[in-house]
């Protein structure tokens, strides 16, 4: 047995501590640590901004993942610390550290608590500090936290600022990097958060800069996207109070909140105290609104998330010493901010209502209308099973749909354009390079698409003239016709290829056998089917999938489609499975699937059985927002030669 004793105590340098437990630090050893780490470098730059001591903020990523931010800021103070050394060789050195501490240096400083810069420096395998100021370059290098080479003077400059270098170490991070897209939509809100601030960012591909005078109001606009107004301009407030409390709100027709909270310009993804005064704030002036134009019944009760649907905000809180939840700060715990934001945010969100009647009806109108179709969704909320009945084959419905649908196509679902699904519908080709391929319900032509350059040529058929149409400036030919009734004679093409339509055609063996016709001897199918992930969740998906899209007819599971293609004649099935995350709330953000249905769909994940959380993964975000990890299966198979 070990002993248990004095030689037990082990006392670690501060930086070995940072390197043994980089997750307690930073939040996490992989992608979300390396972003933790570019994030406490741009705060730093950030904060000099914010004291008015700088308007530019420089970011250059490279191949390697080595990041440089630079600030024209003052530049760290350049004077000897009481230990003997340069003060910037200690802010990089030692934990909690900083000016951050002393009143006035930095009046609403955000990053790591003083350990943000030393804790990059850890977990760097590269790490350079410059430093500009009093008329000197001052410049120094460390490697896993170790100096290698001694902060000092290398030469003269007539500017001020700050720039670190660093490359995330890959033996602590594996290798992961932080997403430049994220950086941009860091660098992106902070310009409007920060009146003056232009930013710039350089990655492979090229350079992208940032500046606004917008706000508050540039930020809400950006974030609603395109999804359509109930009001609009936004709802902008401000207090000048301590805290002081700053936001923006926009009403869409979209079904997810999105409210976007920041502290000292930190943003607080899990939300806290000022997030819930936000909510409450929101839902107290509306429901007081209605109860006082009497647009709500006596007695019926509007709840606080209906009041927030599709809901766009921005919430800024700038306060002294602010108390989050852990070191990387993504929840505030002050319940004084939680104060502040309700007062500040309903009296001047009642006010606004009061003077816009026509606005505030429609606004009002809209979460009433939420909170009666979730209402109904509840007391209509059964479980359903799924019993296969037959369906007549109705071509005009699908004319009609289909054409409508097709004006906003590619952006109604994720499945539609993701790479790495199309990747396995091209890569499953066993066709040499000279085949002609049919791509059958083509679509607007993403799957015929993925398999140019594998096959010589490939022709789309399609039931409306709208999908036609897009689907011609992929596919070298596109031809009008049913996929019932395919107008090529037999045995024409080297293969076809499909994907997600058999699930909507009646009596889907009838389309299989004229695949099957139309192929040569020898010639392959594949197809791409979403099935469920077992027995347990199929007849829960299968309500989901009914309420959005009215002609789903056929709940295909793996061994239905297996079956299908080997009645239809098919040999030699082999598959590949992708796991694809939809967004739940664009995907049924459709006009076929009316309010109710919609509302149903979010209370059937909401009130999912655990027997189908256990084999189907979905995400509920806490703003409601919902992500459901789709099964897609694609199939090869062979007509016999």
């Amino acid at each position: 047995m070990t002993s248990y004793d004095a030689g037990s105590i082990v006392v670690l340098e501060a930086l070995d501590a940072v390197r043994m437990r980089p997750a307690m630090y930073v939040g996490s050893t992989g992608a979300a640590g390396v972003m933790q780490l570019v994030i406490e470098v741009l705060q730093n730059a950030l904060d000099e901004a914010l004291a008015g001591k700088a308007s530019n903020i420089r970011v250059t990523v490279d191949a390697e993942g080595t990041w440089t931010v630079e600030d024209d800021g003052r530049g760290m103070p350049l004077d000897m610390h009481v230990s003997g050394r340069p003060i910037p060789e200690v802010l990089v050195s030692e934990l909690h550290a900083g000016g951050k501490f002393k009143e006035g240096a930095y009046k609403l400083p955000g990053g790591l608590h003083g350990v943000g810069l030393t804790c990059v420096n850890a977990l760097s395998s590269h790490f350079v500090l410059e430093v500009r100021r009093d008329g000197q370059v001052w410049s120094g290098r460390w490697a896993l936290g170790r100096r290698i080479e001694s902060f000092r003077r290398v030469g003269t400059t007539g500017v001020t600022g700050t720039r670190v270098t660093f490359l995330p170490d890959p033996t602590i991070f594996g290798g992961e990097r932080a997403d430049p897209q994220a950086v941009e939509r860091w660098l992106r809100s902070q310009c409007w958060l920060t009146a003056g601030l232009a930013c710039t960012l350089t990655r492979p591909g090229g350079t992208v800069q940032f500046s606004s005078d917008e706000g508050l109001a540039g930020f809400v606009r950006w974030l609603g996207g395109p999804h359509e107004l109930v009001h609009p301009e936004p709802i902008v407030t401000g207090s000048s109070g301590e805290p002081q409390v700053d936001a923006a709100l926009l009403w869409t027709r979209a079904f997810a909140e999105e409210l976007v909270c920041f502290v000292n310009h930190v943003h607080t993804p899990l939300g806290g105290a000022h997030a819930d005064g936000f909510r409450a704030a929101v839902g107290h002036a509306l429901t007081r609104y209605a109860r006082e134009t009497r647009l709500l019944d006596p007695g019926e009760p509007l709840d606080g998330s209906d009041a927030m649907e599709g809901l766009v905000a921005v919430l800024s809180v700038r306060m002294r010493d602010p108390h989050f939840e852990g070191q990387t700060k993504t929840r505030l715990l002050d319940t004084v901010a939680g104060r502040a934001v309700e007062d500040a945010v309903g009296s001047a969100l009642a006010a606004w209502l009061r003077g816009h009647p026509v606005e505030a009806a429609a606004i009002v109108g809209r979460a009433i209308e939420a909170s009666r179709a979730r209402t109904a969704s509840r007391r209509a909320s059964e479980r359903a099973r799924y019993e296969r009945v037959e369906h007549l084959v109705d071509k005009e419905i699908y004319r009609q749909q289909f054409g409508i649908r097709s004006k906003n196509w590619h952006t109604s679902a994720d499945w539609i354009t993701n790479a790495g699904l199309l990747g396995l519908h091209g890569g499953s080709s066993k066709m040499s390079e000279d085949s002609v391929i049919l791509d059958v319900c083509c679509g607007s032509g993403v799957v015929g698409a993925s398999f140019k350059g594998k096959v010589g040529r490939v022709i789309g058929l399609d039931l409306t003239p709208e999908m036609v149409a897009l689907a011609r400036t992929r596919l070298d030919e596109v031809i009008l016709g049913d996929v019932y009734e395919i107008p090529f004679a037999d045995n024409t093409f080297d293969g076809v290829c499909n994907r997600e339509v058999l699930h909507l055609l009646p009596q889907p063996e009838r389309p299989l056998s004229e695949i099957f016709r139309v192929i040569k001897p020898g010639g392959q199918f594949v197809v791409g089917q979403w099935v469920p992930f077992s027995a347990v969740d199929g007849p829960w998906m299968f309500q989901i999938v009914k309420k959005k899209q009215p002609l789903f007819v056929n709940n295909l599971y793996d061994e239905d489609m297996r079956e299908l293609l080997s009645g239809a004649g098919f040999v030699d099935v082999t598959t590949e499975e992708f796991l694809q995350w939809e967004d739940i709330d664009n995907w049924i953000a459709t006009w076929e699937t009316p309010p109710l249905h919609r509302h149903q769909i979010k209370d059937l994940y909401v009130h999912a059985p655990e027997e189908v959380r256990a084999v189907h993964p979905f995400e509920i975000s806490p703003s409601g927002a919902i992500r459901d990890c789709w099964r897609w299966v694609i199939y090869s198979a062979f007509k016999p030669a």
